[in-house]
């Protein structure tokens, strides 16, 4: 990271807010020194800070984040059910994150903002350390594995023009940092957390680490098991992770890692909106379940050429398998004994390998012009992705997790990406006070689909033409920083996005779907203006608001008098509003207490996403975007004594529509309609014995409100998802 110094004076690193230091440092620097000193990543976090939302600071490693709309999330100091992966606690001081909570297990981890689609993070980048980990961040972005939370040291979220450094996405990107062991100074420490909770939950963490000579290691295994709040949601959820950093010398370092995942569930399927309000733990899936495996090997290499220049490089893979099975009617069709053959009906059985590679080269430098230091960020990315689907299998009649299917699939698939880029971002400083931030990305990528499509009326199988596209585009993007003071400062940013089109607007459905000849990729724009800092240690806000133009938004439709359906460009949206955030602790305002803390936070968006165009066989101009709640907040008070803090959140989200038309009224089948506004309260308190024990309880959504986020119309529905109702957990841990 870079730290700002003057000469002949003092310079207090008080880098503990920030949560890249735990110790304050005295640094005296020479009269003939250079303006700009280049620090080592430091990764212990937080740890003297009972808050858990930091900004990032302008240049960490070798990314800049000056300018740019972030959020550093400090897992250690979040209150909430960790173990669970919680993300509506997790998140609760990042304004505007929309969270999908239809999985009681926390596996399938759904976010996004600004009117954007939840749907498995797909709106994000979605990494881990840096890599990505998504099933093909450009053909199939979804995010099916995200690591346990337990395990993460910190997460890292960049909206906007995080565009330009990580990829095209219209939302930004996620990078969950794990722990890796490099604040462990000793040969050796175990770190255990036991968690047991509601509904049968059990979880798990075990980790060692430690420090010899030029080598530092970390390693962890988790554990989740649990029954579900609904009827037919049992779960676990099973992962291991190892890295070993060699110190070549002091400049050099070689860092390998490798984790594994395995989750299964069961899934509850839909209900229908009367069935919710009769019992919204009912089931009528038995036989529903998703199974993935995730493996994520990667190499990186850290150089650190002189104090004001770094080289690094990232070689990752991510081994993925997706398996699904299970009876995916309509909720009004049961899934009951045919009499005919005293058996259940068949499955239906569908899997996806996914098999990615790629490297991520980066360079940042310092450099002078008239006097100023200004530092340039640059790298290059390759990438290949390849995907084999096979969708549509006849499986059995069983009840439990079984992927054997009879005879062949009627959908058999391969799917391969490859992407390159180049992208350079300079922060110009062109004065004490003012920075500007400009930057480009030029990307190339490549879609191609072969394979057997569906069966025809003889059962014989239909081919996909040889499909491939290729296309090259540059992204630019501008930001800005004014410091109003040494610690507030006014930011703003422009940055091109971009949305490639998926895999599965390559393959329709052959009997029912035609794909637009002329479709073309989603491009479109973020802008952001706002107001952030911190006064003294008392007070940190953010204040900002944005606008997201989103072109050539992919859909279906029925053209006039046809009976077919067509994929293509369904028309464009704009999302607007603003976003504040806002953390004051009294105690350190009016008293010099070292015991004690009161902390009083409040995150709040107000989001107006419409339809801004449309195609000719559409009426979508003017309407709501789907899944796009207008207000959501989120506001708490935490108490702290000593080792003990307690917490109290409330979640307020909005009403959404589920579908473009803006259909108010519930299907029957429960798949469109309105989403209901709901409030939920939870409360935390942990106590920390001492350095190396702990204890954490909390009651989750303490009201028992009845609510859900999502109607789906397939997998895992059909039908709405109703949410979790009340709930408890209690957690210890300890260091050795």
């Amino acid at each position: 990271m870079k730290i700002r110094v003057q000469k002949d004076r003092l310079l207090i690193l008080l880098l503990m807010g920030l949560g890249y230091i735990t110790q304050a440092q005295t640094i005296k620097v020479p009269k003939d020194s250079t303006h700009w000193h280049n620090l080592k990543d430091v990764t212990i976090v937080g740890r003297n800070s009972k808050s858990d939302y930091q900004q990032i600071p302008e240049i960490v490693g070798t990314n800049i984040y000056a300018g740019k709309k972030n959020a550093l999330i400090i897992l250690d100091n979040v209150q909430g059910n960790i173990a669970n992966n919680t993300m509506r606690q997790v998140l609760a001081k990042v304004p505007g994150i929309h969270i999908w909570e239809s999985d009681p297990s926390g596996i399938q981890i759904g976010i996004a903002a600004r009117g954007l689609s939840p749907n498995r993070s797909w709106e994000f980048n979605v990494r881990q350390n840096g890599y990505d980990i998504a099933a093909d961040p450009f053909g199939y972005p979804e995010a099916y594995y995200n690591p346990q939370l337990q395990a993460v040291q910190r997460i890292e979220i960049v909206r906007g023009q995080g565009a330009l450094q990580y990829g095209p996405q219209f939302g930004g990107m996620v990078n969950y940092i794990l722990k890796n062991g490099t604040d462990i100074n000793q040969p050796f420490e175990f770190e255990t957390q036991q968690t047991i909770g509601s509904n049968g939950l059990l979880n798990s963490f075990n980790a060692i680490g430690g420090k010899k000579g030029k080598v530092n290691y970390y390693s962890f295994y988790d554990q989740r098991n649990g029954e579900g709040w609904r009827d037919n949601s049992q779960f676990f959820s099973k992962a291991g992770f190892g890295t070993l950093t060699y110190h070549v010398s002091k400049q050099l370092s070689l860092s390998f890692e490798l984790m594994h995942s395995h989750t299964r569930s069961q899934q509850a399927g839909g209900l229908t909106d009367v069935q919710i309000k009769q019992n919204a733990q009912q089931s009528f899936r038995s036989r529903n379940w998703m199974d993935i495996k995730w493996t994520t090997p990667a190499i990186t290499i850290q150089y650190e050429m002189n104090d004001h220049s770094r080289w690094n490089t990232k070689i990752f893979g991510t081994i993925g398998d997706r398996n699904s099975v299970g009876f995916l009617q309509s909720i009004l069709v049961k899934d009951s004994i045919n009499h005919a053959t005293n058996h259940y009906n068949n499955r239906i059985v569908n899997i996806d390998q996914y098999r990615n590679y790629g490297l991520e080269s980066r360079i940042i430098t310092d450099y002078s012009t008239w006097k100023m230091k200004n530092t340039i960020s640059a790298g290059v990315r390759f990438y290949t992705g390849n995907t084999h689907r096979l969708a549509d299998g006849k499986g059995t009649t069983g009840s439990d997790y079984d992927v054997r299917v009879e005879g062949l699939y009627p959908r058999d698939i391969h799917f391969r990406s490859n992407n390159g880029a180049v992208f350079i971002e300079n922060i110009f400083r062109v004065t004490e006070k003012l920075i500007i931030i400009p930057g480009f990305r030029y990307e190339w990528l490549e879609g191609s689909a072969a394979g057997s499509n569906g069966l025809n009326p003889k059962g014989e199988s239909i081919q996909l033409q040889n499909i491939t596209r290729s296309r090259s585009f540059i992204l630019g993007g501008i930001g800005s920083e004014f410091h109003l003071t040494n610690t507030t400062e006014f930011y703003a940013n422009y940055s091109q996005a971009y949305r490639p089109i998926q895999f599965a607007n390559l393959q329709a459905p052959p009997t029912t779907d035609l794909i637009d000849q002329d479709l073309k990729d989603a491009r479109g724009y973020n802008i952001d203006i706002g107001y952030r800092g911190k006064v003294k240690n008392y007070l940190q806000f953010d204040v900002s608001g944005f606008y997201l133009q989103y072109n050539n938004r992919v859909g279906t439709i029925t053209p006039s008098g046809t009976s077919y359906r067509l994929v293509t460009n369904v028309g464009a949206s704009t999302s607007k509003g603003f976003e504040t955030y806002i953390e004051f602790n009294p105690i350190r305002a009016f008293s010099n207490s070292v015991h004690s803390d009161i902390i009083l936070f409040s995150s709040y968006s107000f989001t107006d996403a419409r339809y801004s165009g449309n195609h000719q066989e559409a009426n979508i101009k003017g309407k709501q975007v789907e899944n796009a709640p207008q207000d959501i907040l989120r506001t708490g008070l935490s108490v702290g004594y000593k080792g003990f803090l307690f917490t109290t959140q409330l979640s307020h989200v909005g009403a959404a529509f589920s579908d473009a038309n803006n259909t108010t009224t519930p299907s029957a089948n429960g798949n469109t309609g309105i989403i209901p506004s709901y409030s939920i309260i939870d409360l935390t308190a942990s106590y920390k014995f001492s350095k190396k024990m702990n204890i954490k309880a909390g009651i989750n959504n303490l009201n028992d409100t009845r609510y859900f986020t999502r109607r789906a119309g397939g997998y895992p529905g059909p039908g709405a998802l109703p949410a979790d109702g009340r709930n408890f957990f209690i957690s210890i841990g300890a260091k050795l």
